[in-house]
C-alpha cells in the first residue's frame, strides 16, 4: 500500500518514488522533497512499489537496499522491465556499499550510503532528473521561532539549523555528534521544540551519569519487588518521556550489554519494564547525543553497529566553536548580558584574543570565560587582562592585507565595527590597517555572502 498514490500528477512537479520499511524514513525524505515543489509516492516494500509502477509510474525512485522479502537489488531488474529508463538510486547503509556498487554495474544510477546527507541526496535527484540547480543559490529552507538564547551567525550553524528544520518534524531517531561543550543539547531541544511533539515533555538523560547496574531501572522502569530497594512500580525515562522525546546524551557511553535492549524498544516501540513479565507499549521520539567517534567504537567492539544505523539516519554534526569563529562575539555578547548587572562590551583586544583562541572546550569554555570576565571587570569593557590567561595571551599575528579573508579575519573585522559603531577609521586603526585596505576587506566580505 502507497501513502499519496492518489496525488494527482502536475506536469511541473516531479514525481519522486520513495521506497523504505521505515515510515520514518519515508516521511523525513518525502517532507524534504515536497519542500522543492515534488510529488512523493511511498512504498514499504519492493512487492508495494512494483504493484504501483503499473499504475502510476514516477520520474525517479529512492530505493533502500534493505527491505523485507524482495529486497532492493533482486527489485532492480524488475524495474527495469517495467520501465527502463527511470532513474533508480539505492541508499545502503555501509555494510551493502560492496553489494551497491554491483548494482550500480547491473543498472542502478547511482547509490548513496546511510545516514543520508540530504543536500547530497538533492545534488543526485537534480541531476538524474536533469533540474537545474545551482550551488550558489541562496538557501531555501526557513527556520521556525528560535529561542531568545539560541545565537548564532555563522554560515555552518546556518546549513546544521536548516537541516534540523527538515528532520524535526519527522519520527526518525536522531543522533547528534560533536565535540563537548558544542551545544548538542541545544540541538536537542530544537528538535523537539519544532516538532509535533512540542506539547509534550522532552526527558534528558545522561547515560555517562547513570549506575550501570541501575541503567535498565533508569530506562526501561521496574516493577515493585524486582530488586532490594524497589519498593514501588517505577516507570523509567522511556514511559516518562510518552507523547515526547527522550534525549540520551553521551550514548556511546552505554554498557554493551544493554545496547540489545535499547535496539528493542526503538525498533519495537515498546519496553519490558525490569522485573514484569509483559511488555509495555511506548510513544517516544529517540534522540541521542555523543562526543565520540561511534564508527571507531564499533571496530573497537565497544558499540554496536546495527545500533549504529539505527540511530543514524541523518547525521547531524555540531561544529566546533573553532570552526565557527562568527559565532564568538555574538555568543560573548549574550552572555555577557546574562552575567554581567550593567551594560559591558568587549574591547577590541578582547575581541580579538577570544576570535583567536581555539576554544578547545567549544561554547561552555566561552560562557565560563565571560563569566569570569564579569566579575573581574569594574567598569563596562570587558579588557583582555579579565578573560582566562590562556585566552588573553593567545596567538595575536598582524591580519593579511590580501588573500581570501579567513574565519577569524572576518570575525575579527565585523566585530571591531560594531564596537566602533560602524566608524571605519576608528576600526581600522584599531585593527592595524589603513582605512582603503578595511574597505576592500569589507568589500569581500559582502561579496561572501
Amino acid at each position: 500500500m502507497t501513502s499519496n498514490a492518489s496525488l494527482k500528477r502536475d506536469s511541473k512537479s516531479p514525481v519522486l518514488m520513495v521506497v523504505d520499511d521505515e515510515p520514518s524514513q519515508r516521511k523525513l525524505i518525502g517532507g524534504f522533497f515536497e519542500g522543492f515543489g515534488f510529488t512523493i509516492l511511498e512504498a514499504e516494500s519492493a512487492e508495494t512499489m512494483l504493484e504501483t509502477l503499473a499504475q502510476q509510474p514516477p520520474d525517479m525512485i529512492l530505493l533502500d537496499v534493505r527491505l523485507p522479502a524482495m529486497s532492493g537489488i533482486e527489485a532492480l531488474p524488475k524495474i527495469r522491465e517495467l520501465l527502463p529508463t527511470i532513474p533508480v538510486v539505492l541508499i545502503t547503509a555501509y555494510a551493502d556499499l560492496r553489494q551497491a556498487v554491483a548494482a550500480v554495474k547491473n543498472g542502478a544510477d547511482d547509490y548513496l550510503s546511510k545516514p543520508i546527507d540530504l543536500e547530497e541526496l538533492k545534488v543526485a535527484v537534480y541531476d538524474a532528473l536533469a533540474i537545474p540547480s545551482s550551488d550558489d543559490a541562496p538557501h531555501t529552507i526557513a527556520l521556525p521561532n528560535l529561542p531568545a538564547d539560541f545565537i548564532f551567525e555563522s554560515r555552518a550553524m546556518r546549513q546544521l539549523l536548516e537541516t534540523v528544520a527538515v528532520v524535526a518534524p519527522s519520527e526518525a531517531p536522531i543522533l547528534i555528534q560533536g565535540p563537548s561543550g558544542s551545544g548538542k543539547e541545544g540541538i536537542a531541544q530544537l528538535i523537539h521544540a519544532w516538532s509535533s511533539r512540542a506539547s509534550h515533555p522532552i526527558i534528558t538523560a545522561n547515560c555517562a551519569g547513570l549506575s550501570s547496574t541501575l541503567i535498565e531501572s533508569e530506562l526501561f522502569g521496574h516493577v515493585k519487588g524486582a530488586f532490594t530497594g524497589a519498593s514501588e512500580d517505577r516507570k523509567g525515562l522511556f514511559r516518562t518521556a510518552h507523547g515526547g522525546s527522550l534525549f540520551l546524551d553521551e550514548v556511546g557511553e552505554m554498557p554493551l550489554e544493554m545496547q540489545p535492549k535499547l535496539l528493542r524498544a526503538l525498533e519495537a516501540s515498546e519496553v519490558t519494564p525490569v522485573g514484569g513479565d509483559r511488555t509495555v507499549a511506548i510513544d517516544t521520539r529517540f534522540i541521542a547525543a555523543t562526543n565520540r567517534n561511534l564508527v571507531d567504537e564499533i571496530q573497537e567492539g565497544r558499540f554496536r553497529e546495527d545500533l549504529f544505523y539505527r540511530l543514524n539516519v541523518v547525521e547531524l554534526i555540531v561544529p566546533a566553536l573553532a570552526d565557527r569563529r562568527e559565532d564568538i562575539i555574538p555568543l560573548a555578547r549574550y552572555f555577557a548580558s546574562q552575567f554581567a548587572n550593567r551594560q559591558v562590551r568587549m574591547s577590541p583586544q578582547a575581541s580579538r584574543a577570544m576570535l583567536t583562541h581555539s576554544w578547545t572546550g567549544n561554547v561552555r569554555e566561552l560562557r565560563n570565560a565571560i563569566q569570569r570576565a564579569c566579575l573581574l571587570c569594574q567598569g563596562d569593557v570587558i579588557l583582555p587582562e579579565h578573560l582566562p590567561s590562556n585566552i588573553a595571551s593567545g596567538p595575536t599575528s598582524d591580519l593579511p592585507d590580501v588573500g581570501r579573508l579567513s574565519q577569524v579575519e572576518r570575525a575579527t573585522i565585523v566585530a571591531t565595527l560594531r564596537e566602533c559603531d560602524g566608524n571605519r577609521t576608528q576600526a581600522a586603526k584599531q585593527l592595524g590597517i589603513s582605512r582603503r585596505a578595511l574597505i576592500y576587506k569589507l568589500h569581500d566580505i559582502e561579496g561572501e555572502h
